[in-house]
């Protein structure tokens, strides 16, 4: 037990350790000797004892588990469990620095260590302490002479070189697509990938480059601008590669030096990073600068989503959103109608959010998209399809939101297959591309409209690229430094270009680049509080996150006269030209201009064309059609077909009533221009000369209620107005037979009239004859106030007259059949009545019936008095004028008086029919009021049921009717006997006739 103590003296001092003792004691306890020890096992582990210990320094540190015996063992096993929380857990971490050595330095160490002669130690002393001490401090100082610890902060790998470059005080770094092709790196992960080989220059690429050094060395020598502060550049090539991007900004953030001295969270090698010219990259760019807040700002990467601040907070763009490009693109498709189109965009975020854009753009302008297909340029078997869809489809316009890259390989399969005559509508990635240009590429992009960049228009920039960048930017020869060598020998091709000026005139982001440059030049001014006098504060100390803020408050005008600032998503004002592919009069590919589009300019003068400068594919002046069908000729209207988009349809004639009118005709009126029907006009009715046309309808609409369409359903035109009028058949028949009626009524009169003081006349009561002759003469008359054009005084004239005259009529008749009676009456013995009944009560008869027909008529007038109508519910065609009756009630009761009066005249004509001949008028009276009964019966439902004009035609024949019935059966008979028998008209012959 001592011997144990002994041996844990010192970790029982220590308080951090963890000590176990654990074994079979048999009957031994240290429960004594370890009083600072637990022993957890509490359990029989052989028979009925406890002979196994397990001892340690942590407190209920473990939990107990006996188990069965393993194999023969006499003892049990036990599973002890740790309960313990461990300390790193229960304390914060320690970081403690550790220094690697560098090879040298090891070598170093080591010949030190073995040229050392490691006998004076063992004969300077016998003890082992002091030789064990003297060896290690001869060691440490051996380390502490020999060896410098190699830096904490240290790049993996070998270090990215700028292609171009230049010391500042301040460094702003630039990335661009010099070469367009990269040997991909290996990807089995058995070997570290081998340094990709970059070829195929951009040309374009390459004068970004250029135009960043010269916008930097114009602002060096600028007094005005950071005086007394130099700009530096740094410009990598990322090959037109995602993965290189990632290699290029990293090596703009952490620069040229191997290792640093002693952290690895100093400053960023660039204060700011022009670039890329695609938004896939631009994306990988910013999001890996994003968290140090090193603000970005590309010249052409369009995408709309680099406008999230929160995802992309540091990112600034001297080009507008494809947000106005897309809008854009399909109010220039919808304006030329073009509603049947193809699309095709690359499979990048670029593309793919201008094409999501651009789709929901034209729905809205009611263009149908055929197809969308998208492809990577890496993807030849997509691209293989996509030309496969293009070349089977039936659209004419294809719209093309392709980046550079994408554009150049489609270009090339179309090339191959020969699909040409198809209207391309570009963007500004390629619209201007230079590189597009080769001797078959005009057979498929010629007539190619699209959005590009304004002209670069800086002083002095074409002189600079053609030869002040190869006299100090690039200089390859005898002089070079060991560094601007390396520089020329790895990137020679960039001789090739030398001397080649064919782009400069047409050179376009070039401008965005300048912008930018300057844009950083005047935040590092603000931020840097440069003076005239005293320049630039220095040392200069900038961090990035300063110069990120100080770029959201530029406001500056170039010196061409562009004015620079950046909204709050980071982009520049939308500003395009309409760039038109044409041949030159020296057969040269020109991207001429034919319009622009300011998205700053008010509305209505953002978008201006000029579209007979537009040259259409084949070198026409013909515009392309591009529609699913065709339009619809005027009078027809669309109906969509099943399963199609909407701009397919069906043509189907407008309905009767309805119409239709797009044509975009001028119409006249007197010989003046009263309206163009233009397209992408105003919705609505136009009314030219009272003719009605709508426009930009796809259903055919109703015309207004006083117009009805033509035979060709493209015009309204005012519906007929039909009354029954003198000129027309009927009419003239109608008044045929009434003036017939009226003749023959004053025949009979003038006969009646020669034969007064015969004894036939006599007899048949002349004065009331008279009268009645008189007032058949009045109905027939009132029918002519039937006939012609109904206005307000010919309604009410109508009814009335109709109705007083024939209660005149009838009132005469009926005083007619009195008289019989009464005469008949008289001729009794011993009866006087016919002294009551004398012509002054005949007349005071006639009088009182006709004047209660007045009361009523006066009633009605007075009440709801009738009026004309345009009755438009009966013929849809055309227009009924007639005259309403105001007040039925007025018009049944004059009708219903004349009817009871005639009823009345009947009943007592039929008592009378009986009397003696000489006096038996009263049989032909019977007879007239049948007549008159039986038509006005008839004349009720006919009246009713008939249409139009014809409901006056039947009136009239009614009042004809029976006036003629009366004037026949009542004075027929007696004309005949004064005619054709005027011997019996005697007085003895009809008292003969009596008494016999």
């Amino acid at each position: 037990m001592q011997v144990a103590q002994c041996a844990l003296a010192d970790h029982i001092l220590s308080v951090d350790s963890l000590v176990i003792v654990l074994g079979d004691f048999n009957k031994g306890n240290l429960t004594h000797e370890l009083p600072k020890y637990r022993q957890f096992i509490k359990c029989l582990t052989k028979e009925e004892n406890i002979l196994d210990h397990f001892y340690t320094t942590v407190r209920d540190a473990w939990h107990v588990i006996p188990r069965a015996a393993l194999g023969q063992s006499d003892h049990i096993m036990v599973h002890l469990s740790p309960a313990y929380r461990q300390k790193l857990k229960l304390c914060k971490p320690v970081v403690r620095t550790l220094k690697n050595w560098t090879s040298e330095a090891v070598e170093d160490l080591q010949v030190c260590l073995d040229s050392t002669d490691w006998g004076i130690f063992r004969a300077a002393t016998n003890s082992p302490d002091e030789f064990t001490e003297a060896v290690t401090s001869y060691i440490s100082f051996s380390f502490k002479a020999a060896v410098k610890p190699a830096s904490l902060c240290q790049i993996q790998g070998n270090p990215e070189f700028p292609v171009l470059s230049k010391q500042g005080d301040v460094t702003i770094g630039g990335v661009f697509s010099i070469h367009r092709k990269i040997t991909p790196p290996s990807l089995f992960f058995t070997e570290r990938p081998a340094i990709s080989n970059c070829t195929s220059i951009d040309l374009r690429e390459f004068r970004f480059a250029q135009t960043m050094i010269f916008a930097i060395e114009e602002i060096n020598g600028n007094k005005d601008l950071l005086p007394n502060v130099a700009i530096g550049y740094r410009i990598y090539d990322n090959c037109a590669s995602t993965i290189s991007s990632r290699h290029t900004v990293m090596a703009l953030m952490n620069g040229d030096e191997m290792t640093l001295e002693d952290s690895c969270s100093g400053q960023s090698a660039v204060h700011a990073i022009i670039g890329e010219s695609e938004s896939t990259s631009t994306i990988v760019l910013s999001r890996t600068t994003g968290p140090f807040q090193i603000p970005v700002i590309s010249h052409s990467a369009t995408c709309e989503c680099l406008s999230n601040r929160k995802e992309f907070p540091s990112f600034f763009r001297t080009i507008a959103s494809d947000r106005y490009q897309s809008v854009a693109l399909a109010q220039l498709v919808k304006y030329f109608g073009w509603t049947w189109v193809g699309a095709v965009n690359s499979d990048s975020d670029y593309g793919n959010n201008g094409m999501a854009i651009f789709l929901s753009a034209a729905q809205e302008e009611g263009v149908c998209v055929e197809y969308t297909e998208k492809f990577d340029r890496a993807e030849p078997e997509k691209l293989k399809k996509v030309v496969e869809v293009i070349k089977k489809s039936t659209a004419q316009v294809i719209v093309g939101f392709l980046a550079h890259a994408e554009m150049n390989n489609l270009l090339e399969q179309l090339s191959f297959h020969n699909i040409t005559g198809r209207q391309f509508i570009g963007v500004e990635a390629w619209i201007t591309a230079e590189s597009l240009v080769t001797p078959t590429s005009f057979s498929v992009l010629g007539g190619a409209l699209g959005f590009a960049v304004q002209k670069a228009n800086i002083s002095g920039l074409d002189d600079f690229l053609v030869r002040g960048f190869w006299e100090t930017g690039f200089m390859c020869n005898d002089t070079n430094t060991e560094t601007s060598l390396k520089t020329c020998k790895t990137n020679r091709d960039f001789l090739e270009l030398k001397d080649n000026d064919n782009d400069v005139t047409e050179l376009r982001y070039s401008t965005n680049i300048y912008k930018a440059i300057y844009a950083v030049a005047h935040a590092l001014h603000n931020i840097l509080k440069c003076s005239d006098h005293q320049g630039c504060k220095k040392p200069v100390e900038i961090k990035p996150w300063e110069v990120v803020e100080a770029l959201k408050h530029v406001n500056f005008t170039t010196n061409n006269g562009d004015k620079v600032w950046f909204d709050p998503t980071g982009a520049a004002v939308a500003r395009y030209e309409v760039v038109n592919w044409q041949r030159g009069a020296d057969h040269s590919v020109q991207f001429k201009p034919v319009g622009y589009y300011d998205a700053s300019l008010p509305s209505g003068k953002k978008f201006v064309l000029n579209t007979e400068a537009i040259m259409w594919p084949g070198g026409t002046k013909q515009l392309p059609v591009s529609v699913c069908s065709e339009s619809c000729q005027p009078g027809t209207h669309k109906v969509l077909q099943k399963g199609k988009p909407v701009c397919c349809f069906d043509c189907i004639p407008c309905p009767v009533g309805e119409f239709s009118n797009t044509t975009g005709t001028t119409y006249l009126n007197n010989d003046t221009v009263i309206c163009k029907l233009c397209k992408g006009g105003s919705k609505g009715i136009v009314i030219i000369k009272n003719i009605f046309f709508i426009t930009d309808s796809i259903d055919c609409k109703k015309c207004p209620e006083a117009f009805w369409s033509n035979q060709n359903r493209d015009a309204c035109l005012p519906k007929n107005i039909e009354f029954l009028s003198f000129i027309e058949v009927m009419g003239k028949v109608l008044v045929f037979f009434t003036l017939l009626g009226v003749l023959l009524t004053l025949k009979v009169a003038t006969l009646f009239l020669i034969n007064k003081d015969t004894p036939l006349v006599k007899a048949n009561n002349s004065e009331l004859s008279f009268l009645l002759l008189f007032s058949l003469s009045l109905c027939f008359l009132c029918s002519l106030t039937f006939i012609g054009k109904p206005t307000e005084w010919s309604c009410m004239l109508r009814h009335t007259a109709f109705g007083i005259t024939f209660v005149l009529c009838i009132s005469c008749i009926l005083g007619k059949t009195i008289v019989v009676l009464m005469a008949f009456k008289t001729n009794l013995p011993g009866n006087n009545v016919m002294k009551w009944f004398g012509p002054a009560q005949q007349r005071l008869t006639v009088l009182f019936f006709t004047f209660i027909q007045v009361i009523i008529c006066i009633l009605w007038l007075r009440i709801n008095p009738p009026f004309p109508l345009k009755n438009m519910t009966y013929y849809m065609e055309k227009i009924i004028l007639e005259c309403a009756l105001g007040s039925p009630v007025g018009f049944w009761a004059v009708l219903g008086y004349i009817g009871l009066l005639a009823l009345l005249c009947f009943v007592l004509a039929f008592l009378a029919r009986k009397l003696p001949d000489s006096f038996n008028e009263a049989k032909h009276i019977t007879f007239s009021m049948l007549i008159f009964c039986a038509v006005w019966l008839t004349f009720i439902p006919a009246y009713v049921s008939s249409p139009g004009k014809f409901t006056v035609a039947v009136e009239i024949f009614a009042i004809l009717a029976s006036s003629y019935g009366i004037l026949f059966c009542i004075f027929a008979p007696k004309c005949f006997i004064l005619i054709l028998k005027p011997e019996l008209n005697t007085k003895k012959h009809l008292l003969g006739k009596t008494q016999g």
